[in-house]
């Protein structure tokens, strides 16, 4: 599994429509090989800034696969006129995890 990583800066005063917009972009992504789910989070301290972390089963099914699609047109049609500026997108392996420990 690779998540995928991305700090959203969305211009100021755009954040209402900028959700709108992405709770139709998910849909497709979510329609792409080898994706897992999602999750994008706002920031509390900075509200324009989202967290964006996407599953992938591969990284070549972001990279090569969703990045190549007719989806990811739409993708950014929809998405990429909100960001100032343009956030980085990183990958990342897991390496450890933690749970609660029970006394």
């Amino acid at each position: 599994m690779v998540l995928e990583h991305a700090l959203l800066p969305v211009r100021p005063g755009l954040e209402q429509a900028f959700e709108a917009a992405f709770a139709e972009a998910r849909e497709l992504i979510a329609a792409s090989p080898g994706f897992r789910r999602l999750s994008l989070s706002r920031c509390l301290e900075r509200p324009g800034t989202y967290l964006l972390l996407v599953e992938w089963e591969r990284l070549e099914d972001h990279t090569e696969g969703f990045r190549g699609s007719a989806a990811y047109q739409r993708w950014r049609e929809l998405l990429h006129s909100f960001y100032d500026p343009f956030p980085t997108v990183e990958h990342f392996r897991e390496v450890l995890t933690a749970t609660p420990t029970r006394a």
